[in-house]
């Protein structure tokens, strides 16, 4: 069922142009009086006899201006009929008689003079085979009644009509005191629109009489220009579907007669305010690091957005805005961006936040006050990829509030400590230390603005004491002896030394399907491998994000000369194959499948592949040549047909785990054959695997 409409809105007149129209939940006819005027509504047409026009006993009301405006009447939410709204604009006709000329005393034209004026409009309504007469009583205060000046207008609700109908309007009052006021209107043939949401899909519902060919374009409403996405010749009603992940807020649909050739078009933006479309629009939406320092937003409409710097240290905690003293710059996307004056760090991170507006009523003096929010959708790191992994640095704000005014404040996790300080943090324990590095120069500049403050980065490695380096080291061996035991006592996985990290990528398939990627992650790590897996890491995505998860794995995987496997099933092939052959238009729901594209696929599309990537599927479950063409780049294999040639590739230029390479293959092949006749025998559709036991992982939770 339907749960939105946007509709055809036909401005009357040669320059159509599209809005949506207002609703009208009321079934019976009303009306209303604009300020100082009261109006009251006959109950029921009246007849429409308008006589002759007679002589005006002093200042009477009249209709001297009419205009119309297109509205909806909607008894129900989705029965919905298109009414002409009816405006008349109302003056003070005549003048006052002299009292010599009226007969009358001084108090008897004083009194006449202090009453109000009432007077019977008649609204006269014709559009075939529609024929109505409605009557309005409208009364003005003494104050308001100033002869030869407008007092103010009364509004009808409505006049039912059709499009491509010719309307006729006439006012007069009752009696009439002057020629009636009379509009006639054309209303446009084109096709009513009706934009519905059913389920997954979008509905263009074109109202199209069968006699009439019509022409429909779909276009991208850039900045950069027009970009047209399809073109279609329809003749009578049409419903036409499209996926809800397709919308993006600048989607717009055209429509004209084929017919004459010079036929204006009208066009419309329906989604612009589509919370789906928003949404969408982010997940396609990509940052990307052009070279050290420069980068690039991609995405196939503008973004209401702000851009900054943000301070990422080592232990992946929270990047932190550097705002103050720098300020968020307005984003322009598809085009190179950079920060001026910036100095290179690899901790230095790029941060695009949505803005929203929220308008809060306030009650003293009726102001009204905007408050804006912000939510970081995407994170890259500039100078991460040229200057190797994150430092160990303390990041010093100074801020600057006069002439000779500075203070000075560390950025952690919890906010910026100011130095020195009495707290228990990290920075204020070396507050001292710190703010003597500052002030003899040994840390560097970062950022300067002479009238906002600096940015300085000061290394942390000499506040390390020698003397506790023995205790660490023994505290870590001690927890690594137990943490190898653990995993020994519950057959979790064994970790040899110098094992290379592999990150292991997947779909989101149902449980079943899980399993099966468990007892591949399982079973790699009886082999010299450390394996990363978001089904082991749940607390970790889940307090971070998919994104920020799949990122930072990827980034640590590559800096330690590991490999990325990317497991294909026939869920992710058709994600991926959306995702490349529909970005600029929308993406799927997985957000999980969504992050890790949006991590890896940079690498491919410059060829940043050869030793980092490798390809794989479960036998009988997919076809090689479904995998699209983008990742075959990467070596490809299947599992467990080709599982002696995929070991050799994750075991490049490494040691080997004990034992003969044919038993350590024949180990990870009983696993896996295990895992996947389960899958594939108890399951109509694959991917859709029964329960079974794996095991855990070593850092499932």
């Amino acid at each position: 069922m339907p749960v939105s409409w946007f509709l055809l809105s036909l401005a009357l007149g040669r320059s159509p142009v599209v809005v949506s129209l207002e609703k009208l939940m009321e079934p019976q006819d009303t009306a209303r009086c604009s300020l100082g005027l009261s109006c009251h509504l006959w109950d029921g047409d009246v007849l429409c006899l308008p006589g002759s026009i007679e002589s005006a006993p002093g200042p009477v009301l009249v209709p001297t201006r009419l205009q119309t405006e297109l509205v909806l009447r909607c008894p129900q939410e989705t029965d919905c009929a298109l009414c002409v709204r009816v405006v008349v604009q109302l003056s003070v006709h005549g003048h006052w008689e002299e009292p010599e000329e009226a007969g009358k005393s001084d108090s008897e034209l004083q009194e006449s003079r202090n009453a109000s004026l009432q007077a019977q409009v008649v609204l006269s309504f014709q559009a075939y085979p529609i024929a109505r007469c409605a009557l309005l009583e409208v009364q003005v205060p003494a104050d308001l009644v100033q002869p030869g000046h407008s007092v103010g207008s009364a509004v009808f609700d409505c006049f039912k009509a059709g499009l491509g109908a010719e309307v006729q309007i006439w006012s007069y009052t009752k009696p009439r005191y002057q020629k009636e006021l009379n509009l006639t209107q054309q209303l446009p043939a084109l096709p009513w629109l009706n934009v519905s949401a059913d389920g997954d899909n979008v509905l263009l519902i074109l109202d199209v009489s069968e006699e009439q060919d019509f022409g429909l374009l779909v276009y991208l409403d850039r900045v950069q220009g027009l970009k047209h996405l399809w073109y279609k010749n329809l003749t009578g009603p049409q419903n036409i579907t499209l996926n809800h992940t397709d919308l993006v807020p600048c989607l717009c649909i055209q429509v004209w007669a084929l017919e004459p050739d010079d036929a204006e078009r009208t066009s419309f933006c329906p989604f612009r305010k589509d919370p789906r479309a928003h949404r969408n629009l982010w997940h396609i939406a990509r940052l990307r690091v052009l070279s050290p320092g420069r980068w690039q937003l991609d995405a196939p409409c503008s973004l209401l957005a702000k851009v900054a710097l943000c301070w990422q240290a080592p232990d992946q905690s929270p990047c932190q805005p550097l705002v103050p003293p720098m300020l968020q710059e307005n984003v322009t996307v598809n085009e190179p961006q950079e920060f001026l004056s910036v100095k290179d760090h690899p901790n230095l991170c790029v941060q695009e936040s949505e803005q929203s507006a929220l308008r809060i009523r306030v009650k003293v003096k009726s102001h009204a006050m905007v408050s804006t929010w912000e939510k970081v959708q995407l994170q890259e790191c500039l100078w991460a990829d040229s200057l190797g992994p994150f430092k160990d640095d303390m990041l010093l704000v100074e801020m600057k509030s006069g002439l000779n005014n500075t203070s000075v404040c560390a950025l952690e996790p919890s906010g910026c400590t100011p130095l020195p300080s009495m707290a228990s943090t990290r920075a204020a324990r070396l507050g001292e230390q710190l703010l003597q590095d500052f002030r003899s120069h040994q840390c560097m500049q970062l950022w300067n603005e002479s009238d906002l403050g600096s940015l300085w980065a000061c290394p942390m490695d000499k506040y390390i004491h020698k003397r506790w380096v023995l205790v660490w080291l023994a505290c870590l061996l001690l927890a690594a002896a137990l943490f190898f035991f653990l995993l020994l006592k519950k057959d979790r996985r064994k970790v040899a030394p110098g094992a290379r990290r592999a990150l292991l990528l997947h779909s989101a398939d149902g449980a079943g399907y899980e399993r099966l990627v468990g007892a591949l992650a399982s079973a790699l790590s009886q082999m010299p491998l450390s394996v990363a897996v978001d089904l082991w890491s749940r607390r970790e995505v889940s307090a971070h994000g998919a994104l920020a998860w799949f990122h930072q794995q990827r980034r640590r995987t590559l800096q330690e000369d590991g490999v990325v496997i990317l497991l294909f099933s026939p869920a992710a092939v058709e994600q991926c194959q959306q995702w490349l052959q529909l970005q600029t238009v929308g993406f799927g729901p997985h957000d999980a499948l969504a992050a890790w594209l949006s991590c890896v696929l940079p690498d491919f599309l410059q060829g940043r592949v050869t030793g980092r990537y490798v390809g794989v599927y479960f036998d009988g479950l997919l076809h090689p040549d479904s995998v699209p063409a983008l990742f075959r780049v990467a070596p490809l294999f299947s599992l467990p047909s080709q599982l002696p040639a995929f070991l050799d590739a994750l075991q490049r230029g490494r040691s080997r785990s004990p034992g003969r390479p044919a038993d350590r293959v024949e180990r990870v092949a009983q696993a896996l054959l295990s895992a996947l006749d389960n899958c594939t025998s108890s399951s109509e559709a694959p991917g859709y695997c029964e329960e079974w036991d794996l095991g855990p992982g070593p850092e499932r939770e």
